[in-house]
């Protein structure tokens, strides 16, 4: 006896009928209904213990889980999943692409699926809204386009959510930070400066805020804002988790990350952490920043530090008319540390450079380089460098001198005089 895909549907199907109308569907009612509906199909002929197994644990996935693709998420060397049209399913194993022999029987088993999944977030796409982004049960980060904007059929990327909430000094141990470097981001983030991440797409600016988030001191109230809810802050009791909202089918009822950002100042916050700014938004978050919000985070996308500001002002051009003059000198003012990754050859993740803006004069940027990554060379395919602490001294230490901190020993890390002792 063979089980074929066709097979496997067609059990599937026929529990979905009988079960049909049922308040609540048990998972001992689908095994049921899957061993009885088999033994109709096949009329005698031997089944083993294996595809009996097989047959329910697909009827399974198909009804409470997320069908062909529940197998794949539960694969924990794959980081990211890629549908393109039913026909293509690509992941991403160790940062290398690989196309996986399962497909979709239809277009509507695969829009059936992403109907299963935008429900379940109270979210809606179809041909009047054919772009959405989600997120499953365990937060994994999904986005879905549907036909005919994508040409080959409804395209679906999910990024997985980590088992293991990933650390700082899971960080070190990869090679993607040096410890000397965690330790003066861990001194910034509770002397409450303000931080922000850059680095292109999949260079892990999520994992990186979420690591930094965890230095937050357990004793304040924070208020994050994501499109699709991520951050893994867990030693703080006094969290607010807030998330965008998608317009109706009416177009009516869309909360935005500007709405959020407004209402968070109304909630007494001590630091907001904005998973992403990527348009308006940005000016309120600078301006939160800027009026006592101090210790706030964010992330962005960018090739470098300097393209992290110039991006910035672009996005603040967007919601206001104001002089670029005044919008320089409010980024100056809001941030004092950007952290830029990067997603190398080698596709390993890595802290490139670590700078402080130290104001703005004469229409400039005052850029202070404190950490920078030197690549060596390359060594069996893997990719030799360092995060390296410069010569240029730390100044704004007002901060750290407002939170009781010493800040002499800081200065001796960024100086590299403490590898001198």
């Amino acid at each position: 006896m063979e089980l074929t895909e066709t097979l496997l549907e067609e059990v599937y199907r026929k529990v979905s009928i009988k079960l049909e109308g049922k308040k609540e569907i048990t998972d001992e009612m689908i095994k049921d209904g899957a061993y009885e509906i088999l033994s109709q199909i096949t009329q005698g002929e031997f089944v083993s213990v294996s595809q009996r197994l097989q047959v329910v644990k697909h009827c399974l996935n198909s009804m409470k889980k997320l069908g062909i693709l529940q197998p794949i998420l539960d694969d924990p060397s794959i980081t990211e999943i890629m549908i393109n049209g039913p026909n293509h399913i690509f992941v991403e194993r160790a940062g290398r692409l690989y196309e996986l022999e399962e497909h979709f029987e239809s277009d509507k088993q695969l829009e059936d699926l992403i109907q299963k999944i935008v429900a379940k977030v109270n979210r809606t796409v179809d041909s009047s809204n054919p772009i959405c982004d989600a997120r499953l049960e365990d937060g994994s980060r999904v986005n879905i386009v549907l036909a005919p904007i994508a040409l080959e059929g409804a395209t679906v990327t999910i990024r997985k959510f980590p088992e293991k909430v990933i650390s700082f000094q899971d960080l070190i141990d990869w090679g993607s930070i040096t410890p000397e470097a965690a330790e003066f981001l861990q001194r910034c983030v509770e002397a409450k400066y303000n931080i922000f991440v850059s680095g292109g797409t999949g260079s892990g600016k999520t994992t990186f805020l979420n690591a930094l988030s965890n230095f937050i001191p357990s004793d304040e109230r924070i208020i994050t804002i994501e499109d699709s809810a991520e951050l893994q802050i867990q030693k703080v009791k006094n969290l607010v988790r807030l998330e965008t909202r998608n317009a109706n089918t009416e177009g009516k009822g869309a909360i935005t990350i500007r709405d959020l950002i407004k209402s968070s100042l109304r909630m007494r916050p001590e630091r907001i952490v904005v998973g992403e700014v990527r348009g308006a938004e940005a000016l309120d978050m600078l301006q939160a920043m800027n009026t006592g919000h101090d210790g706030s985070l964010s992330t962005g996308h960018a090739n470098s530090p300097a393209d992290m500001l110039s991006r910035l002002e672009t996005m603040v051009l967007t919601g206001c008319s104001f002089p670029i003059e005044a919008i320089r000198q409010q980024i100056a003012s809001a941030i004092d540390l950007v952290v830029h990754l990067g997603r190398l050859s080698d596709k390993s993740r890595r802290v490139l450079d670590i700078v402080e803006l130290k104001g703005y004069i004469n229409g400039d940027y005052v850029i202070n380089s404190l950490f920078h990554f030197e690549r060596e060379g390359e060594s069996g395919g893997k990719i030799v460098g360092k995060l390296t602490r410069t010569r240029e001294r730390f100044e704004n230490i007002h901060k750290f001198q407002m939170a009781g901190m010493d800040c002499s020993d800081i200065n001796q890390m960024i100086d590299g005089e403490k590898t001198k002792e």
